[in-house]
Formats: structure tokens, C-alpha cells, sequence
């Protein structure tokens, strides 16, 4: 890993591939938001969410877990870089491993969630970890 895939901007630089776990088809939700944000950015966007599982957000298949995302994707020669958490701060430990398991760049937690277990085990296995920060908000301030 580089020195520069350490800092935001360097990570936002070096990933193309964002898998959005809890992405909402629900335009006025901040997932949606966030997530058309960043594919209008050149970045593609996975959205992972059993609700919606099997359909598409966004223009992209949808599907139930980040492992079956991965699995999808290796077929295709691409690699999730990020994991972007919409989700509640205590289910972010089960994502965890699988962010681990799928060998992610990053494990990102949105503003608001923060579970330092889950944080501490992803860090101990070599993932970038951001935690309580908005993945839009990074990257615009990039610009």
C-alpha cells in the first residue's frame, strides 16, 4: 500500500470501485444522494441491500450481501476498494469481516456510525478505516 492510499484523498485517488451497503433505490434518501454523487464522479457504485437484492439501483445490479457483490464482480476482473457503511453502528461488525474476507482497501463508516471493534479488527487486517465521516463531503472537499 502507498503512502498516499493512507490519507482520504489519496484513497478516493487510487479506488474506483465503491460497494454502498444499505444503498436505498429511494431517491430522497442520503444514501441515494451520496451514492449518485460519487457515480457522477467516475466512480462505480455496488449497491448492496437484500431489500432490493436482485434489482437495480442507480443502474447497477443490486445484490443481498458483500460477499455475493464480490464474488459478481471477481467474475467481471473488478475489486470492491471501498466499503461504504449505511448502516446502524451495530451492524457494522459482520461487515466487517466480509470487507476483510473480500480483501477491500477500506472499510468506511458514514457520519454517524462508529463501532470501534469493528474499526481495531479491519485496521489489524491491513483495511483503511474511516469512521463518522461522509464519503461525498470527502470527496468534495478534495475538489
Amino acid at each position: 500500500m502507498t503512502d498516499s492510499i493512507k490519507t482520504i484523498p489519496g484513497l478516493l485517488a487510487e479506488s474506483r470501485t465503491i460497494a454502498m451497503v444499505g444503498l436505498s433505490a429511494k431517491p430522497d434518501r442520503p444514501s441515494h444522494e451520496v451514492a449518485r454523487y460519487m457515480q457522477a464522479h467516475g466512480f462505480r457504485i455496488i449497491p448492496v441491500n437484500p431489500t432490493y437484492a436482485g434489482t437495480h439501483i442507480l443502474d447497477e445490479h443490486c445484490y443481498a450481501t458483500l460477499t455475493k457483490a464480490a464474488e459478481a464482480l471477481q467474475e467481471e476482473g473488478v475489486r470492491i476498494d471501498i466499503v461504504d457503511c449505511f448502516r446502524k453502528s451495530d451492524a457494522i461488525g459482520p461487515l466487517a469481516d466480509e470487507a476483510i474476507a473480500i480483501r477491500a482497501l477500506c472499510l468506511w463508516m458514514q457520519i454517524g456510525v462508529i463501532n470501534p471493534a469493528a474499526a481495531e479488527k479491519a485496521q489489524s487486517a491491513g483495511l483503511i478505516v474511516v469512521m463518522d465521516r461522509c464519503i461525498k463531503i470527502e470527496h468534495m472537499n478534495m475538489r
